[in-house]
């Protein structure tokens, strides 16, 4: 594969913003435990490897079991999630696969009746903030754990 441009480096101003905003959403009402699902969850939509290694690492790092991260893709079918996590992924998918009608009424009541408005909100945010990063990473094929140094991955011991 061609190389493709460096992102950071083209639009630093861009990316520091951007950096802010992903900091600022642990300064939010989500924990850090459902940040990284819904982080890892919206990668897998998108198939950007990039993030998907990068917050399998964060989590991983964070405490996350392991077959937790194993049953993401059928949470739906899995007994491992709790109704909030539940309905923090249930929000994170319908926001990155957006129907062509918007978010139906009903997923938006389930969800509500898990979180408040400040965490519906927050939440709402750390979903948009990763399709932003994910369509970035696609966009320029940023290479999976190309960043691990800088983030302190490794220790995840996850090669």
């Amino acid at each position: 594969m061609a190389q493709r441009i460096n992102y950071m480096q083209q639009s630093p101003v861009l990316f520091k913003h951007m950096m802010a905003l992903s900091n600022a959403e642990q300064e939010g009402s989500i924990e850090e435990a459902i940040l990284d699902l819904v982080h890892i969850r919206a990668s897998q939509l998108n198939g950007c490897g990039f993030c998907l290694d990068m917050h399998i690492k964060q989590a991983k790092i964070n405490g996350e079991r392991e077959l937790r991260l194993y049953h993401l893709p059928i949470w739906r079918e899995s007994e491992l999630y709790s109704p909030r996590e539940r309905a923090a992924l249930e929000w994170t998918e319908i926001l990155t696969r957006l129907p062509e009608h918007g978010v139906p009424d009903v997923v938006y009541h389930r969800v509500r009746e898990q979180l408040s408005e400040q965490e519906l909100s927050d939440l709402t945010f750390s979903v948009m903030t990763i399709n932003a990063w994910n369509r970035l990473n696609i966009a320029f094929r940023t290479a999976p754990g190309s960043a691990d140094a800088a983030f302190g991955l490794a220790k995840a011991e996850l090669r």
